[in-house]
């Protein structure tokens, strides 16, 4: 006797929805995914409480901790620069991601919605801007910031950041506009609103995951950015952490893997936060979607 259709799919939705295949289709992979992607982490944990004597000793397991110690943060903490390192990082980030983004906003919104002649071209143009690498311009930005006299300074690295953060951001941010309805816009006109009120009253009220999701990606490249930092900055009390935990923790051929460990498992742990913090705002500012 054949099985009916509606059986039939019955019978595939419970092959579909059996544990074993559920476990080699969807939680073996993720296990996977999840200790790939968090391994680095707890790598960086375990070796910044590491004593030396285990950090230079071949014998034990090297994924475990015997005797941990917290005499590595200290001395990151303490007898380096690191709180000021910490410091330049954040007010280097902070100020050149508010600067892009301002920025940013000025030119997504008159490209996507002024509608001036060339206006697609300039788009294009920011976005191939934002694909040149920085491996490329930090040599001639280097001669433009020490004829500036800028050099050795937060400056220098303030004013130049912006420089790959306002094309990507501009970019990120006319794809969300694009995705406002203009009738909302058209509204406002014929109301008597001028473009300045409808920008800060209509657009930018409805395009905060937009602008979230920007400032995260401007925030992350900024802690992050090694090149120009090391290229623009050579005291040690102006250097942003990536540049200053490398440079100053790598004496010669000796690193000191206990402070440079807990160095980067700190200065991790800020974008981290910011990270899960606004990740809905972040999901959503990718999608480009708007709830009405």
């Amino acid at each position: 006797m054949s099985a009916k259709p509606g059986q039939m799919d019955v019978v595939g939705m419970g092959y579909l929805e059996s544990v074993p295949r559920k476990v080699v289709t969807v939680y073996l992979p993720l296990l996977v995914f999840l200790i790939v992607l968090l391994f680095p982490f707890y790598w960086m944990a375990i070796t910044s409480v590491k004593p030396d004597a285990e950090l230079l000793s071949r014998e034990g397991n090297p994924f475990w901790v015997i005797a941990p110690t917290i005499n590595h943060f200290h001395k990151l903490l303490f007898d380096t620069s690191y709180p000021q390192w910490l410091w330049n990082t954040l007010l280097v980030s902070v100020v050149s991601t508010f600067a892009s983004l301002a920025c940013s906003v000025f030119a997504a919104y008159a490209i996507e919605r002024l509608r001036f002649k060339g206006s697609r071209q300039t788009g294009l143009a920011i976005f191939l801007a934002y694909l040149v690498p920085p491996s490329i311009l930090f040599i001639p930005l280097a001669n433009v910031v020490f004829n500036l006299g800028m050099f050795d300074t937060r400056w220098a690295l303030i004013l130049t950041y912006p420089t790959f953060l306002i094309p990507f951001c501009t970019w990120l941010l006319m794809g969300y506009f694009r995705s406002i309805p203009a009738e909302l816009e058209e509204c406002a006109l014929i109301d008597g609103a001028s473009r300045w009120q409808i920008l800060v009253k209509i657009v930018l009220p409805l395009a905060v995951p937009g602008l979230i999701s920007a400032g995260i990606f401007a925030f992350t490249l900024s802690w992050n950015e090694f090149i120009y930092a090391l290229t623009f900055v050579s005291s040690s009390e102006i250097k942003t952490l990536p540049v200053g935990v490398v440079t100053e923790l790598v004496q010669g051929d000796v690193y000191q893997w206990g402070p440079l460990m807990a160095g980067a498992l700190l200065g991790s742990l800020p974008v981290a936060f910011i990270y899960s913090f606004f990740v809905e705002y972040y999901v959503s500012g990718m999608t480009g979607s708007v709830k009405e």
